[in-house]
């Protein structure tokens, strides 16, 4: 059985969506972070950050949301779906999980952390405005590539396109302007029954027993 340590608006949401998409059982558990759950002895030997996802598959554990997303895509995907047939195209999907986790996240989670994430005494407002200029820079490197239209390797939708809504999600989120097109492309990914799937199946794990 399929275990994924989860909380709702967070990275794991990736996780649960590529669940959902492959069309897998597995159990939801929630990591109340809020009340330093995830700082527990217990959780640690999962994530040793204390952060989600975390995911265990049998004797395998893993952590970071685009390695888990990737595993599951490989192992229990069907050729040609999430993770496209060929090994270049594979590549091409890797490759843009590097550039959305290493350039447009980065600069989204620097907002994040110094919004909310970070204690009090460790937050620096100042850099903010740096950290948005760096998001809006990444975005028109990805707009040289990808102009919203169709999808981001192949011609279906793939995991690239599942990490790159996801972020882009957590851009409008923390407030930063998206282009019209990537914003119809970010709604038309966001349509799909799987995702809708997933965050009910974090809320439910979050609710009091």
């Amino acid at each position: 059985m399929i275990t994924l340590y989860s909380f709702p608006s967070s990275r794991s949401l990736r996780a649960a969506w590529t669940l959902e998409e492959l069309g897998l059982d597995y159990v939801c558990r929630h990591v109340d972070l809020k009340t330093g759950e995830g700082q527990g002895e217990s959780y640690l030997s999962l994530h040793p950050d204390g952060k989600v996802p975390a995911l265990v598959d049998g004797d395998l554990t893993l952590f970071e949301s685009a390695a888990i997303c990737r595993y599951l895509a490989e192992r229990y995907g069907e050729p040609g779906s999430l993770l496209p047939a060929s090994v270049e195209e594979r590549a091409l999907v890797d490759q843009w999980l590097f550039f959305i986790i290493g350039e447009l996240e980065q600069a989204l989670w620097t907002q994040g952390k110094h919004k909310f994430a970070l204690p009090q005494a460790q937050r620096v407002p100042a850099v903010l405005p740096t950290a948005a200029w760096e998001f809006q820079w990444a975005l028109k490197a990805l707009e040289r590539r990808f102009d919203g239209e169709g999808w981001l390797v192949s011609d279906h939708f793939t995991l690239a396109d599942l990490v790159l809504a996801h972020t882009l999600s957590w851009a409008v989120t923390f407030k930063n302007r998206l282009p019209e097109s990537l914003q119809a492309y970010r709604e038309r990914c966001e349509a799909r029954p799987a995702l809708a799937r997933a965050v009910a199946r974090e809320s439910a794990a979050a609710e009091p027993a």
